[in-house]
């Protein structure tokens, strides 16, 4: 049997905008902060109504996408995931780690509407994204609970590591910094717990960029405290 074209090219059909300008504090896996929104702005070639039609019928959509910001020349067969402590090395197949041959990533989304622009054609309104600002986007497609969806699935080495959420302490002084349509969003993300895995200095302080603020905090225990909401 004669193979395939080894090769092929790939095209950017748009760009997801989100509230994270920088990797720090992205969520580790899509739908885990669901208050999370962004927009998916379609390159001009892709941007006709017809592209997108029969797209509205659906609540979640898959996200084809490129790690942007850790694109590299070579690969590695093994990597150490940062939710085993970053020592526990496992084939990079095994992981979502942005270190692959190919630099595609996988998210699932919410579809929270369409909103036609006439200046930048059919916009997706997204919520639970795990991308960073800008991300360039290769696809889209619709999530089909009926074949998509498997809760009897083996969940691997990944539940030695389940998400756990921090308590997020943060004065009324603070938040009154952070616009109201953007409280759940912070909340849900510092819950989460931002920090890499392998960290757990209860002195140091941390920043995470969050839209047009820079949020500094610091963890001891379960306990998230806000120390700092600035411009950035």
């Amino acid at each position: 049997m004669e193979l395939a074209n080894e090769t092929m090219t790939l095209k950017v059909i748009g760009h997801i905008h989100t509230d994270f300008p920088t990797k720090f504090g992205i969520p580790r896996q899509s739908g885990l902060v669901d208050s999370l929104r962004g927009e998916i702005i379609f390159t001009p070639e892709y941007r006709t109504p017809e592209a997108v039609r029969g797209l509205e019928q659906f609540s979640h959509i898959w996200l084809v996408w490129q790690f942007s910001g850790v694109v590299r020349d070579s690969w590695s067969p093994t990597v150490r995931p940062p939710r085993l402590g970053g020592n526990t090395r496992v084939g990079v197949f095994a992981t979502r780690s942005p270190f692959r041959p190919n630099p595609l990533g996988l998210s699932s989304v919410r579809l929270e509407g369409i909103e036609y622009r006439p200046q930048q054609g059919p916009v997706l309104l997204v919520r639970g994204a795990d991308l960073m600002d800008g991300t360039p986007i290769y696809d889209i497609k619709p999530y089909l609970p009926y074949v998509d969806s498997h809760p009897d699935a083996a969940e691997g080495f990944t539940a030695q590591a389940q998400q756990h959420h921090l308590k997020v302490e943060c004065s009324p002084a603070l938040w009154a910094q952070v616009p109201p349509e953007s409280h759940a969003a912070v909340e849900g993300v510092l819950a989460s717990d931002p920090r890499p895995s392998y960290q757990n200095d209860p002195t140091r302080v941390y920043g995470m960029e969050f839209g047009a603020l820079e949020v500094r905090f610091s963890v001891e225990g379960e306990t998230l405290t806000v120390r700092e909401i600035r411009p950035r």
